[in-house]
C-alpha cells in the first residue's frame, strides 16, 4: 500500500511538472507574436524603413493592448484557481442578466442570421451570484456560440430551477444550446483547459484560449458547475448549475 501510495504521488508530480512546463511553451508562444510586431515595427520606423504614420502606430498599439488583455486574463486565471478571486455577490433577477446578455448580441447575432432566443422559467427567479463574473462566463460562451454557427442556426438560452441536492435545492440551472459544429468527442475532455484552441493551427489571435478556462474556474468559485455535450454538425450544450 505505501508503494502504490507513493507511487501515485511521482505519477501525480510529474504531471504537474510536465503541466507547468506546457503552460510555460503556451504562454511564450502566445506572448512572441505580439512582441515581434511590435519590435519590427520600431526597428522599421528608428531605421526610417516606416514613416512613424498614424497607421503604424495604431498596429503597434494595438499589439500593446493585445498582450495587455493577455495579462489580465492570466491573472485573473491564476487568482481563480487559486481560490483568491475576489466576488462581489448581489441579489439580482436572473431575467435582467439574460436580458442583458441578449441586449449585447442579439444584433451581431442577427446581422450574422443566427437567432437568439432565451426562454426564462421563472421570470421572478432570484439570485445571490457576482453580476459581471457570471455575465462574463455566458458572455464567453455565446461568442463561441456565435463564432461556430452558421448562417441560418440558432442560440438558445435557457433558465431552469436546478435539483442539487437535499443539501442546496432550488438551484439554478443555465442551458445554452447552438446548432453550430460541435466539438470533436477527442476534444471534450480538453476544452476547459488553457491555451485549448479547437483549431491546432491557432491562427486566431483574437481567442486567447483561456476563455473556458476561466469560465469554468469563475463557475467553481460561484460552488457551481459547467458541463458541455457536443456531437458534430448538431450542435453544442453548456449546462450551469449553480447552488442556492
Amino acid at each position: 500500500e505505501l508503494f502504490k501510495r507513493f507511487n501515485k504521488m511521482v505519477g501525480e508530480l510529474e504531471r504537474s511538472d510536465q503541466q507547468r512546463r506546457n503552460l510555460t511553451t503556451d504562454i511564450a508562444h502566445e506572448l512572441r507574436t505580439p512582441l515581434h510586431i511590435i519590435q519590427g515595427n520600431l526597428e522599421g520606423v528608428i531605421d526610417g524603413v516606416y514613416q512613424p504614420s498614424p497607421e503604424h502606430i495604431n498596429n503597434t498599439l494595438d499589439e500593446t493592448k493585445l498582450l495587455a488583455r493577455l495579462v489580465n486574463v492570466l491573472q485573473t486565471l491564476s487568482l481563480a484557481e487559486a481560490g483568491q478571486l475576489p466576488l462581489h455577490p448581489t441579489r439580482f433577477l436572473l431575467a435582467d442578466l439574460m436580458e442583458d446578455l441578449t441586449s449585447s448580441f442579439s444584433s451581431h447575432a442577427a446581422s450574422l442570421g443566427i437567432s437568439l432566443q432565451t426562454n426564462i422559467t421563472d421570470p421572478s427567479k432570484e439570485i445571490t451570484a457576482d453580476y459581471d463574473r457570471l455575465n462574463q462566463v455566458l458572455s464567453n460562451l455565446i461568442s463561441n456560440a456565435i463564432r461556430h454557427t452558421p448562417q441560418g442556426g440558432k442560440i438558445s438560452i435557457e433558465t431552469s430551477t436546478a435539483p442539487f441536492g437535499e443539501s442546496t435545492p432550488n438551484g439554478t440551472r443555465i442551458t445554452l444550446h447552438d446548432t453550430g459544429s460541435g466539438i470533436p468527442a477527442e476534444d471534450i475532455p480538453f476544452i476547459f483547459d488553457r491555451f485549448w484552441r479547437g483549431d491546432k493551427s491557432r491562427t486566431e489571435r483574437v481567442n486567447s484560449g483561456l476563455g473556458l478556462a476561466i469560465a469554468k474556474q469563475l463557475i467553481h468559485a460561484h460552488h457551481g458547475t459547467i458541463e458541455v455535450k457536443s456531437k458534430m454538425d448538431e450542435g453544442t450544450t453548456f449546462i450551469i448549475e449553480l447552488p442556492a
